[in-house]
């Protein structure tokens, strides 16, 4: 099987920057988010994987049953990036420098996976920031499509792992953030009442796969037949940035557009899923909760004494 990984990266710090890749002071953790998400490909699916035996006094190769051969490429804007800093060699992926606007970088991999097509079995997307650890994540996909077919495309759950005791009580909690949204912000591109729910049982376990009023993963992962599908519709590479941003468009709008998009349900959420590197969305969407709380209280309290006085 060959794949092609293409992410887009930039860092260019701004005053306000509303984006971690537009902070000063997230520059070392940019450095280590995009150095995860290379290394973390290369492990799970580069060639360099062994075994030693010390009876022996030999390496042997491991892992040959995946029998995976993978390309990745970064595609970067001007010198608005952390590549030269990074701490993991150079040879493990391909940088491609363009002069597109930053947030505008993730069309530019569509159209790397664009030129390239014909050439891999799977054509993927990720964002900078997004760490995979699933060595199984195409068995299951291919499994998946075998299950319905290539109109239905399954989005892992993204998670953080964060330390925020005082908020939730743990210690260590692992939450996943693209938590649903107000149906009306993707109506125009989806119906989720369309087959809203699939079942299947995989090693004896059931399984639920439900159709997400949030179908944002930051990523997808597209076999051959889907890309095909997906470039020979009229808005492919239309640079459209109407859902939310440019960042969440380029990952999620055309492939809305285009497929009916699975998540695992929450009973099974770990079932496909990779990390988001820190913990910020976790903390806003606790955040946000909490003052949600506070102020329907807030409102409680209030129209309670306003009957008191009114008595």
């Amino acid at each position: 099987m060959r794949i092609l990984f293409t992410i887009p990266h930039y860092f260019a710090p701004t005053r306000e920057g509303k984006y971690g890749s537009q902070r000063q002071s997230q520059e070392a953790a940019r450095i280590q988010a995009i150095a995860n998400c290379i290394g973390n490909l290369q492990q799970l699916f580069g060639q360099a994987q062994y075994v030693t035996s010390y009876y022996e006094l030999v390496v042997l190769p491991a892992n040959g049953s995946q029998d995976i051969e993978i390309d990745i490429v970064v595609c970067t804007t001007g010198d608005q990036h952390v590549l030269d800093r990074l701490p993991i060699p150079s040879q493990l992926y391909e940088h491609h420098s363009t002069h597109a606007e930053p947030m505008l970088l993730g069309f530019e991999c569509h159209q790397v996976l664009s030129d390239r097509l014909g050439q891999y079995d799977y054509y993927c997307y990720l964002e900078d920031d997004l760490i995979l650890s699933d060595a199984l994540l195409f068995t299951k996909l291919n499994w998946f499509c075998a299950q319905t077919s290539n109109e239905h495309l399954l989005q892992p759950n993204r998670y953080e792992v964060c330390l925020n005791q005082e908020i939730t009580g743990n210690p260590l909690q692992k939450t996943y953030v693209d938590c649903d949204i107000h149906p009306n912000f993707s109506s125009n591109y989806q119906d989720p009442l369309d087959r809203p729910l699939i079942q299947a049982r995989i090693m004896g376990q059931p399984l639920n796969f439900y159709r997400p009023f949030n179908p944002h993963s930051g990523c997808f992962f597209l076999n051959q037949v889907q890309m095909q599908t997906w470039v020979k519709q009229p808005y492919f590479l239309d640079r459209d940035t109407s859902f939310f941003s440019p960042l969440e468009s380029a990952a999620s709008l055309g492939i809305m557009k285009t497929f009916k998009i699975y998540k695992p349900a929450p009973r099974n959420a770990n079932f496909l899923e990779l990390q988001h590197f820190g913990d910020a969305q976790t903390k806003a969407v606790l955040s946000t909760i909490e003052r949600a709380k506070a102020a329907a209280a807030a409102e409680t309290f209030d129209s309670i004494t306003a009957g008191d006085r009114f008595d």
